[in-house]
């Protein structure tokens, strides 16, 4: 092994980017950081059936949108792309021959149908499925009847039984598996001649030279079979480390099945989250800061990352705790960032009606109210709109009122000495108005509100004022009013 860590994140492209898995990947990234180390991308794709490329468009995508980049790849000309099982077959095929010749493994010719017969049969009789090894010890005559039936061979590991399989998990502390839980030997190369998961991750794992493997825990039993081949290859394994699954509210495990589109990356990146916000998140879920502090950036992450300080419990996915650190996120970065990732929400308004100045206002003050970025395009409606629809309940019990009225006409006549451009005086105004006719809070407030946006709350009413300009104030207001039969 390296004396530099080198680690990595090794999804599968058949489905779309999990967020248990940008976990694994955060935390390995931040591994690889804190220690100066490499952290490597590379696509387990050797499911032939399942594996898509709109899947690994979607991983590397994702990865890219939380900020996280990987320093090893193939070289293209550019971004380096991850690395791919399929483009070593023949390299996995030529270890497991290898295997075969020094006794750790052996052609298997069963049929997909006895082996359902078999699982079958263990089912009916309540047994846990296993291969029951009837291939391992094959004399040459039944070999050649086989071969001479057309059966193409996969290749299988010896799994000896009785044996305890032990390691030190970096996370969990002491592990021990019998193997007689391992499911009997192991397919490692299917006979359409592609390497099963278990054998080619331990041959990637030793070409790239990686010292540590942090994974969901979900991969143990994997671990145990694949500590088994290192020791077949005469290779010192990495150090493992399992991290606690996720599970919702309720404790069950996030999965596509039970959450549909909510486990994936993919879904927040399209509802508006920030990805800092989502990377903050996921990397608080089972690892705390040693200062105790909730907000922080990757870098500063990176600086603090302890695998002894990550927790064993399941880590809970809260939805609601993901959108407290979004809203965050959204108030406390830099004005223009947010305004820049705002614009991919409004997309069906005309934003070339105000001046980059102005549009950074709007979304300055309307950002302290959203939860997700995707919101803005309700909340900032009434600024892009012609006109606004009055709700007939607060034309009836707000704007008919003989105050409202009052309120109205005098802010029209207060329009052509407006500062416009100036919102504290713009609101200064206002309370003017509210002081001259006695009236203040909703009463004084509310049918401005809703003559200009709608609604009665909203963003701070001098911002309102002061980004509508006079046209579009005079228009609206005098439009509240013809609403009443007034003009």
């Amino acid at each position: 092994m390296s004396n530099q860590v080198r680690v990595r994140i090794a999804p599968s492209p058949t489905g779309h980017l999990h967020v248990g898995t940008a976990r694994s990947a955060l935390y390995n990234l931040l591994f690889a950081r804190h220690h100066q180390g490499i952290f490597i991308l590379r696509l387990e794709d050797t499911d032939e059936v399942r594996s898509n490329e709109t899947f690994t468009q979607d991983i590397i995508d994702g990865l890219k949108w939380l900020g996280m980049s990987w320093d090893e790849g193939v070289d293209i000309g550019g971004p380096c792309a991850p690395y791919r099982q399929t483009e070593k077959i023949e390299h996995y095929n030529q270890i497991a021959n290898n295997l075969i010749k020094s006794g750790h493994a052996y052609f298997c010719y069963c049929t997909p149908e006895e082996l359902t017969e078999l699982k079958d049969n263990q089912k009916n009789a309540g047994l846990p499925a296993r291969y029951d090894n009837r291939c391992r010890n094959l004399s040459t005559e039944k070999e050649e009847k086989y071969q001479a039936q057309g059966r193409i061979p996969a290749i299988r590991f010896k799994v000896d039984e009785p044996r305890v399989v032990t390691w030190h998990d970096a996370i969990r502390g002491d592990i021990l598996i019998d193997s007689i839980d391992l499911g009997g030997d192991l397919v490692i190369i299917k006979s359409s001649g592609t390497a099963i998961y278990n054998f080619a991750v331990v041959i990637d794992d030793i070409d790239m030279k990686i010292t540590h493997v942090i994974r969901g825990e979900d991969h143990i039993h994997n671990t145990a079979k694949q500590l088994l081949i290192y020791e077949a290859l005469r290779a010192k394994p990495p150090v493992f480390a399992h991290v606690a699954l996720m599970v919702d509210l309720d404790r069950h495990k996030l999965s596509k099945r039970a959450h549909g589109e909510a486990v994936h990356v993919a879904k927040y990146r399209k509802d508006g989250y920030m990805p800092e916000a989502m990377l903050n998140y996921l990397a608080q879920m089972s690892w705390t800061h040693p200062d105790g502090k909730e907000i922080y950036t990757l870098e500063e992450a990176c600086q603090r990352f302890d695998l002894n300080a990550v927790s064993k419990s399941p880590a809970v996915f809260d939805v609601q705790r993901l959108n407290w650190f979004n809203s965050q996120y959204i108030r406390s970065m830099p004005l223009d960032v947010v305004a820049a990732r705002c614009r991919e929400f409004l997309k069906q308004y005309d934003l070339t009606k105000y001046s980059r100045e102005d549009f950074l206002a709007i979304i300055a003050c309307l950002r302290d109210a959203l939860t997700t970025l995707s919101e803005i395009a309700q909340a900032a409606a009434f600024f892009f709109v012609d006109s606004v629809e009055i709700p007939a309940d607060l034309r009836t019990t707000l704007l008919a009122k003989d105050p409202s009225k009052q309120v109205i006409n005098e802010l029209i006549g207060a329009l052509d000495s407006m500062p416009f451009g100036d919102r504290v005086a713009c609101k200064a105004i206002v309370d003017a108005i509210g002081k001259k006719l006695g009236l203040k809070g909703k009463d004084l407030y509310w049918p401005i509100r809703a003559a200009l946006s709608g609604v009665t709350s909203g963003p701070d009413l001098g911002s309102t004022i002061s980004i509508l300009g006079k046209d579009r104030i005079k228009s609206r207001l005098e439009a509240a009013l013809y609403d009443l039969n007034v003009v």
